[in-house]
């Protein structure tokens, strides 16, 4: 009885060590294989972090899925007769394998159709749940998005059911002026239109501008109004550093902002 109980805790041991050293393998041999740098062109490194952290989380998947299987085997349960049972299928539809499904089928879809790839910022929709963020992993349950402030949100993938992607081509920056309902518009464009000419094509992330005009927004507020395309990544810098321009020279012509 003590041998079998030895024998049986050497045999654990040594389940755990080699599961240990095939999963470090394993996820060697992936990133080996999809993120070798001379393998991956510069514009597909998104798409090769995507299958790579996919093919990551499958094989954790069934690795852990056959290390539970060997552990109950060694510990002498009969685990083909529990997977056969009604009792377990009911007990695994019970604590979710629908929903497992169910994020499995929509994950292949993410992929297949390459709605967003690790890197990519984008803003996902479920009814009155929004999150928006830079993709961090794509598995094959869940997708890991990480958002402003920092935090990490680990999503379903069946819960994804509007994906708003905003890093393919380029993006708009909206950029409002508040201004008194008194100030000289002639001029304020003037100001303007001489920051563009001299600011605009310094900035090579801006590839188009557009001057909107005097507009009146939703909370009543006069705003003048501008509009950029940048490169998609760029628009909070552009913003910043437009506005801080637009700001000094309308207040160095005697133009004062309001506040909103």
């Amino acid at each position: 009885m003590f041998m079998e109980l030895v024998s049986k805790v050497l045999s654990l041991v040594l389940l755990v060590l080699v599961f240990y050293v095939i999963k470090k393998m394993a996820t060697f041999s992936v990133k080996k294989l999809f993120l070798s740098p001379l393998r991956v062109p510069t514009q597909d490194v998104g798409r090769q972090k995507t299958l790579a952290r996919l093919l990551e989380s499958g094989l954790n998947y069934v690795l852990y899925f056959l290390l539970l299987y060997s552990i109950l085997t060694i510990l002498g349960l009969p685990v083909s007769s529990l997977l056969a049972g009604a009792g377990i299928a009911g007990v695994a539809i019970g604590m979710g394998a629908q929903g497992f499904l169910s994020d499995l089928v929509n994950g292949f879809f993410i992929l297949l159709e390459r709605q967003f790839d690790v890197g990519e910022v984008v803003g996902l929709t479920n009814g009155a749940i929004k999150i928006k963020g830079t993709v961090t992993s794509v598995g094959i349950r869940t997708t890991q998005v990480r958002d402003a402030d920092g935090t990490l949100h680990f999503i379903p993938n069946r819960n994804i059911l509007v994906v708003s992607n905003q890093s393919r081509g380029d993006m708009r920056v909206e950029l409002d002026l508040p201004l008194s309902l008194t100030a000289d518009l002639a001029k304020v464009e003037q100001v303007i239109e001489a920051v563009n000419q001299k600011e605009v094509s310094r900035v090579p992330a801006i590839q188009g501008l557009k001057m909107v005009g005097p507009q009146r927004i939703e909370n009543g507020q006069f705003v003048f109004r501008v509009h950029f395309f940048v490169t998609n990544g760029q628009q909070s810098s552009v913003y910043q550093q437009f506005y801080t321009l637009y700001q000094e020279a309308l207040l160095t012509a005697g133009i004062d902002l309001v506040n909103q």
